[in-house]
């Protein structure tokens, strides 16, 4: 059973304001959400430097007893999918529960609560004899990647089919593609889908800075992210979350939904190659393009935008620039690409949900984001990638493309056959 899939709903929290209209207004205008670090005092790492989200748990919805069980990720998951629930305007006690889904991606899920638990477990490890409670009580919702579906499960009663996905950065594009893949093949009529991460700690700043893969440009942090320029000198690390309800077209259509866009294909690969390295050749991710368009039966010339990977490190943006060329052909050099990593930072399994809702918004105002920070052309990364400024195009068939450690190379495709609802 092949069915369409419909995107009916979406909400974000991200670096530079949460919601939607706050997101949008963030990115359509250039602006960048990089600054030094707060959450935490960085002083002595290499990279300083992110994009935090300004979120207060209390004035986003949450009570008091879901801001203690649930780790700063989950909040932030639970704020976006209210927001795209609301926004979808379905009544899930008038659903059937068991067609209900959840596909929520993230790649180092509690690692703020465990970071913090394991400090305390280690202090008070030699005297276990006489405090039995070695640990926080909620540890143990912070040590399994599953809280974070589970969790927006209960909160929407959906007892369908209920996944975490970790795929390093793709697990967002993952995340949503098997939501897609879920609805499509029958098991499921909506799957709330998207990712969340907040991996703005001291372990995590410091494993990226042990490879050198953050930008250390912490006097000018606004401009430190700089995808595709010459210049680049690595990514610079967010957080935040985004969801999307999908749903399928016709379960859509019998209640008066809006439809956003559809999502026409997925697709993901794998290059067995290298824990952090990527080809040159871009094959992997050529790979992932071409079968999401045949998915969707398009011809890679009517795709308009490409919202680009783009994280800034120098083996990345010439390896998906070579794979977009690969995929598109002579195409590609007249199809905007950007990266919205250039305003946002880079959220590690969220961003991918984020650049998806990225890509909705683009194709419901009819403009695409701009690369904040492009100023130099680099011979290697030759293509148009929107510097500085957002762009008034006419976008029906939009690609969103993704690349992770551990060689995950994934591709969501979606077609604008809805309208502007904002």
């Amino acid at each position: 059973m092949t069915r369409r899939v419909a995107v009916t709903g979406i909400g974000v929290v991200a670096p530079g304001g949460i919601g939607i209209s706050a997101f949008w207004d963030l990115l359509s205008s250039g602006r960048t959400a990089t600054r030094g670090i707060t959450l935490f005092d960085p002083e002595g790492l290499r990279s300083r430097i992110a994009a935090e989200c300004d979120f207060d748990p209390f004035a986003h919805g949450l009570d008091a007893a879901q801001a203690e069980r649930a780790d700063r990720y989950i909040q932030f998951a639970l704020v976006a999918a209210a927001e795209a629930v609301a926004d979808c305007g379905i009544d899930f006690g008038a659903e059937n529960p068991w067609r209900v889904a959840v596909s929520l991606g993230s790649a180092v899920g509690g690692t703020t609560r465990l970071e913090h638990d394991y400090v305390l477990v280690s202090e008070r490890g030699q005297r276990w004899d006489v405090d039995h409670r070695a640990a926080e009580p909620q540890l143990h919702r912070a040590f399994s990647p599953s809280t974070l579906a589970s969790d927006v499960a209960e909160r929407f009663g959906a007892q369908g089919p209920v996944q975490t996905v970790s795929t390093g950065c793709t697990s967002g594009l993952d995340a949503v593609g098997y939501g897609f893949h879920t609805i499509e093949e029958g098991h499921a009529d909506i799957c709330i889908a998207g990712a969340s991460d907040s991996p703005i700690s001291p372990i995590t700043m410091a494993c990226f800075d042990a490879i050198r893969a953050t930008s250390p440009d912490n006097d000018d942090p606004e401009h430190a992210s700089r995808p595709f320029d010459a210049h680049r000198n690595g990514f610079v690390m967010g957080e935040g979350a985004a969801v999307l309800v999908l749903e399928e077209l016709e379960h859509a259509r019998a209640r008066g939904a809006h439809v956003y866009c559809e999502i026409g294909g997925y697709a993901t690969f794998g290059n067995a190659y290298h824990m952090t390295g990527l080809t040159s050749e871009g094959l992997e991710m050529a790979k992932a393009i071409d079968t999401a368009l045949g998915q969707a039966r398009l011809d890679p010339t009517r795709i308009d935008y490409v919202n680009a990977h783009g994280s800034g490190t120098r083996q990345n943006d010439r390896h998906e620039t070579a794979a977009v060329k690969r995929s598109l052909g002579a195409h590609a050099y007249d199809t905007p690409m950007s990266s919205i990593k250039s305003m946002v930072g880079h959220s590690l399994g969220a961003i991918g949900a984020i650049e998806v809702v990225a890509c909705v918004l683009a194709m419901a105002h009819q403009v695409v984001p701009p690369t904040a920070n492009y100023e130099t052309p680099d011979p290697e990364c030759d293509l148009d990638y929107v510097p500085r400024t957002a762009r008034p195009r006419k976008l029906d068939h939009v690609l969103s493309v993704g690349s992770g450690f551990g060689g995950f190379q994934s591709a969501v495709l979606l077609t604008g056959r809805g309208g502007r609802k904002r």
